[in-house]
């Protein structure tokens, strides 16, 4: 038996998870569909999943304590966001501090 962990976030703010024992020899899909936690019909949907932050296929043969991860699309570039954010609050990010006796 091989034991991993299954985690999806398919809304913002919301985390759910489940661990399974799984056959060895198992791979991502099957773990998914074992978890219960994706919609029915999941299968004919792009999904990026990944163990450990990594993006990999679903045919992966999953490993000893490997935690399956299903990621959402971003939804605004990250670069973008922090030039959205800096805007909002035009402070400077960080702290500067005077050097005295020089």
């Amino acid at each position: 038996m091989v034991h991993v962990e299954v985690v999806v976030s398919l809304l913002r703010g919301s985390v759910s998870s489940v661990h399974l024992d799984m056959a060895v020899g198992s791979t991502l899909a099957q773990a998914l569909q074992q978890s219960g936690l994706l919609p029915p019909g999941w299968q004919g949907q792009h999904l990026t999943v990944g163990i450990w932050g990594r993006c990999l296929p679903l045919e992966t043969v999953l490993r000893e304590r490997d935690r399956v991860e299903v990621y959402r699309a971003l939804t605004v570039d990250p670069k973008e966001a922090r030039r959205q954010r800096f805007k909002a609050t035009p402070k400077r990010i960080g702290t500067r501090t005077a050097r005295s006796g020089t």
